[in-house]
């Protein structure tokens, strides 16, 4: 929801790739150019207003972004891991709902695909098209100039965009869907928009609530009684509780210390839940699931960022992702009303690789890195939770 900086394009060394300057935090991240950002022809015969920015099968699809990862250790040796793709992959489907990156004048964004868009799909979702089919649809979301005037929870605003999301997940499910479980994926205004959606279309639903595999819904502030894992956001749909768990939600924000009163994540009622409609604070608490651990105890992150966003200091990293065995730990966290994913930088002396701030204040914490610091772990996630749905 809350992203900051234009779009902006250089040259690359790495074939035929542009490097766009994606609104999710201040990322780096290569895409391909060319004809993607047209989007995805829907096929003949089937009338639809859907613009896919991500479509199984689409030329230059930026959700089948390479897959190739260096693993940089501590002292920096590094050796490169091997591209795996699960065998249930094409059996599941994942809806990604991104984050607010459109520069777009006015206050809602058009159906236009961007480099903005086509970055964050490639930094967020395509690591995931290794246990599943990824899905994105362009909405008429709340703009970065919506939110620089205010005017990002705006009731007019926030049902533009829904209304444009909710259309097109109807006619994803109407013509695409074809019956295969759905991994739900959303980060900042996508999990607001993600949350409405939700609510209204699956949580009231038996059937769909059984096509439901999980939802990943980061940065949104997912709401639950304190002490409990349904009934504040979701009537019907829990949080998860462990990584075997089907038809729940993982939820949570990054943050490297106790989220400030003024937080925009990790509050009930305020900043980010306003977008999602959930004004109420008094027995609430914001839902923190620890995708390594599922519980209170600490786990030890794997975070995958693309090597144009990292870069290891005296390491040369040839491959498109990096990662970080050992650095960061997570641990899901209360105090004074604030719930969140306490992430904790453990560097070696002398370690090159570099560790994330809070680089748009404290206010935000670690938002614009809530989804590539666990990335490795949430694909983990999803594998297992397929398994556990077969």
């Amino acid at each position: 929801m809350f992203e900051r900086n234009g779009p902006e394009s250089r040259s690359s060394s790495v074939g035929a790739l542009v490097v766009a300057l994606c609104a999710v935090g201040s990322l780096l991240v290569l895409v391909p150019s060319g004809p993607a950002a047209a989007g995805a022809p829907r096929r003949t015969g089937a009338a639809s207003h859907t613009v896919w920015l991500c479509r199984p099968g689409a030329a230059n699809d930026p959700c089948a972004f390479p897959r190739g990862a260096t693993s940089v250790s501590g002292n920096g040796a590094t050796h490169v891991l091997p591209v795996r793709t699960s065998r249930a992959a094409k059996r599941f489907d994942c809806f990604y709902v991104y984050p607010t990156v459109s520069t777009e004048p006015g206050t809602n964004s058009d159906l236009t695909v961007q480099p903005a868009e086509t970055a964050a799909a490639a930094a967020q979702a395509s690591r995931f098209s290794q246990v599943c089919n990824v899905w994105a649809p362009m909405y008429r979301q709340a703009t970065k100039g919506a939110l620089a005037h205010g005017l990002a929870t705006n009731a007019a605003v926030v049902a533009t965009a829904l209304g444009s999301l909710t259309a097109a997940w109807k006619d994803y499910l109407d013509h695409d869907n074809h019956g295969r479980p759905i991994v739900f994926l959303g980060h900042s205004q996508g999990a607001a928009m993600l949350i409405r959606l939700l609510e209204a279309q699956v949580d009231p639903s038996p059937r769909l609530r059984k096509l439901m595999v999980s939802a990943i819904v980061l940065g949104g502030n997912v709401q639950v009684p304190v002490g409990r894992t349904v009934g504040g956001s979701f009537r019907n749909i829990p949080t998860c509780r462990s990584a075997s768990q089907t038809g729940c939600v993982i939820a949570y924000s990054t943050f490297g210390s106790t989220p400030p009163a003024t937080a925009f994540f990790g509050r009930p009622g305020q900043g980010v839940s306003l977008q999602s409609g959930q004004t109420t604070s008094a027995g609430q608490q914001v839902a923190c699931v620890n995708p390594v651990t599922f519980s209170s105890q600490q786990g030890g992150l794997q975070p995958f960022f693309l090597t144009a966003t990292s870069r290891t200091r005296g390491v040369l990293v040839r491959t498109p992702w990096v990662t970080y065995p050992g650095l960061y730990t997570a641990q899901c966290r209360q105090s004074g009303g604030a719930s969140w994913l306490q992430v904790t930088a453990t560097p070696a002396p002398g370690d090159p690789r570099p560790t994330v701030t809070p680089t748009l204040g404290p206010n935000w914490g670690y938002h614009v890195q809530d989804v590539n610091l666990a990335l490795g772990n949430l694909v983990a996630d999803v594998s297992r939770q397929e398994a556990a749905y077969r």
